[in-house]
């Protein structure tokens, strides 16, 4: 096996279904003329830890500080995706995906256009989480499911299928 063959490397990204009430944030483009939404968060850097990853990705993209929060990120959902896009050799990606949930006065401090190099400007939009069910949504979890947003979810639940070429097309 060689280095460009894909599925050889594995990224492991955090990102964060963030609730203030029944309303969910999400990251809103327009790709391809279609749009996108996308829960906030990232890659995790080399020899960086998981909760130090989702904080600094919601400070990044938020300017959410964790530190100050009473709030605390509860592991939900994790999904494993091996998926080919455009460009160059896909790695592998774990998506581990926190539920957390925030107060108005913590939401009316938040950015609301977040820059990425690669994908440009994202507009901070906030719907509610049911309404996720029929959007185009990064990483694809089952936000719409939930009975309320701070229903527990057993274990067993949080390991989503596999994502790939069958089941998932990029936009």
């Amino acid at each position: 096996m060689t280095s460009a063959e894909p599925f050889t490397r594995i990224k492991i990204r955090v990102a964060a279904a963030l609730f203030n009430g029944d309303e969910i944030a999400l990251i809103h483009r327009i790709k391809n003329g279609q749009d996108q939404y996308t829960l906030p968060g990232g890659n995790v850097q080399p020899g960086e830890r998981i909760h130090q990853a989702l904080a600094r990705e919601l400070d990044e993209e938020l300017g959410l500080d964790l530190s100050e929060s009473s709030c605390v990120p509860r592991l939900t959902w994790i999904r494993d995706a091996m998926v080919a896009r455009p460009g160059s050799t896909p790695p592998r990606k774990l998506h581990l995906v926190f539920r957390l949930h925030i107060v108005d006065v913590t939401r009316a401090r938040l950015r609301t256009v977040e820059h990425d190099d690669t994908a440009g400007a994202g507009h901070l939009i906030w719907i509610h989480y049911k309404d996720t069910a029929d959007k185009a949504l990064f990483p694809p979890v089952p936000l719409a499911e939930l009975a309320t947003p701070t229903v527990p979810l057993d274990a067993a639940r949080a390991f989503l299928p596999t994502l790939d070429d069958t089941n998932y097309h990029w936009i």
